[in-house]
């Protein structure tokens, strides 16, 4: 079996163990890893460091592509192992520990890491720990089900320890299109011209020199959260499916759209989804995280081609996807995450890009990360690289969370992310505001008529004309702006 998932004799004498693999980890190290939206991540070396570090304490750097399965991140945290994490993480261990500042924590666009590693921002990277399918006779290697920063890793590392993971069937050889644009000043085009462009190699590229230590696994992916919808994603799926149609019968758009983008979670699943029953056909989609929703779409005759970097994918789905991959295989690309999230590619494709708020405010200004503006909840992501750059940047989110406590549309948000010049659409359960064309003024109105709770609508309505006759472009009470935040911290309820 080593012999097809390892294709170098040489290589075949550096197979060690995951516990001697985790010592060459030493304190205050730079250590990068695979990894996307916990899809080809290291399984055995990270929580084999977490255990050493209980003791034989450390902490290191750890960069990845987004976030890491199997509760990697907790261990490494729970364990004082971390030091400085980035750029992404959804674990609520680590969360904990960076809200109360044990663990430092650089939130990032996805598409910029590589370029930061590249240009000398970060210090350089000790190790990299890469989970590959195979390794081929040049030393380059096959990833599994995600690449995200991992070609980068690879090429700046000083040392590399590689996982070669038999779970994952060799018929994902093939899948990956590894490419990258070179450095400033001298960087390269992106020659995509439609999701199905392959530019580069399957295989990422490796000296084998490199390559310190290679340890052997047999252990899947983390499931994904196998999410349903529910009432509110199926009323917010169901706003915008008419607004597309009513895009189409405009003449704005065709029934085949533009290539699509979607957040991950149960609202950009169950958004996916509700194309399955729609007009829409011939679908494409240039996205970052390919879902459950992903497959239901192919398997629905409705999408044509996916190009991600990553595949995340429900226990039952993993099953259904890996059990036939061949099925899929010749519509499916992963490339690497400064490639999917390229924000050239991404305006010359028109991507429209589906995703989720935390809250937003009147005038469109979205807080995708910080609860009450102050504690991370996972990061940024690729959110803001869609957002910015494609055709129609949708935001969408139910209109209250935590049994109508809080309110999803405030006066003021109390953290931005994507600024009211990056936002086109708000969706909520309540309905669909098109902010295109509008003032401020304007679109407050559109806001709080079709998106907002009626349980808030009236006070948020009177927030407005009152802020009006204070005057100004975009109408503000400064001293109430937050208030309702203040409120939610001090009695629970906005």
């Amino acid at each position: 079996m080593l012999h097809e998932r390892i294709h170098r004799n040489d290589l075949l004498q550096r197979v060690i163990s995951r516990e001697e693999a985790a010592s060459r980890i030493k304190n205050g190290m730079v250590v990068a890893t695979s990894g996307f939206t916990k899809a080809g991540d290291s399984k055995e070396v990270l929580p084999a460091v977490a255990e050493r570090a209980l003791t034989h304490p450390l902490k290191i750097t750890l960069m990845t592509g987004a976030s890491l399965g199997h509760g990697t991140d907790g261990k490494l945290a729970e364990a004082g192992a971390l030091a400085m994490r980035l750029p992404f993480q959804v674990d609520p261990v680590l969360r904990r520990k960076i809200n109360d500042g044990e663990v430092l924590f650089i939130d990032q666009h996805l598409s910029e890491t590589a370029e930061y590693i590249k240009a000398g921002h970060f210090p350089p990277i000790d190790y990299a720990i890469i989970e590959a399918a195979q390794i081929l006779a040049d030393g380059s290697i096959v990833p599994t089900t995600s690449v995200g920063n991992s070609a980068i890793f690879c090429q700046l590392a000083r040392r590399i320890i590689i996982e070669v993971n038999t779970v994952v069937p060799l018929s994902v050889a093939g899948v990956h299109d590894i490419f990258s644009a070179g450095t400033y000043p001298n960087r390269t085009v992106i020659p995509i011209l439609s999701p199905d462009c392959r530019i580069g190699r399957p295989s990422i590229p490796v000296d084998p020199e490199k390559i310190e230590g290679i340890v052997i696994t047999n252990i899947r992916d983390s499931a994904a959260e196998a999410a349903s919808g529910d009432a509110s994603t199926a009323k917010i799926a169901g706003h915008l499916m008419d607004f597309f149609s009513w895009e189409v019968t405009k003449g704005r758009l065709k029934e085949s759209l533009q290539p699509l983008q979607a957040g991950i979670g149960k609202v950009a699943n169950s958004i996916l989804r509700g194309f399955v029953d729609s007009r829409f056909h011939d679908l494409t989609m240039y996205s970052e995280v390919l879902q459950d929703s992903t497959f239901d779409l192919f398997d629905a005759g409705k999408l044509n081609f996916a190009s991600g970097s990553s595949i995340t994918l429900s226990e039952s789905y993993y099953d259904k996807v890996f059990g036939d991959f061949g099925k899929y295989k010749n519509r499916l690309i992963l490339r690497p995450q400064e490639i999917s999230n390229s924000v050239g590619v991404i305006r010359r494709l028109g991507v429209i890009s589906i995703n989720t708020a935390l809250e937003c405010d009147i005038y469109g200004n979205v807080n995708s990360t910080h609860v009450t503006g102050t504690h991370m909840m996972n990061g940024i992501g690729g959110s803001e690289d869609f957002a910015r750059n494609s055709y129609l940047s949708i935001f969408v989110t139910s209109s209250v969370a935590k049994g109508g406590a809080v309110s999803s549309v405030v006066p003021m948000v109390s953290h931005v992310d994507h600024t009211e010049h990056d936002v086109d659409i708000i969706v909520t359960d309540e309905g669909l505001a098109d902010l295109r064309g509008l003032s401020p003024r304007q679109r407050a109105r559109v806001i709080i008529e079709n998106t907002v709770h009626r349980d808030y609508r009236e006070r948020l309505q009177s927030y407005f004309e009152r802020a009006v006759k204070r005057g100004g472009h975009t109408p503000h009470l400064l001293e109430e702006a937050l208030s309702w935040h203040r409120s939610l911290q001090e009695t629970g309820r906005m």
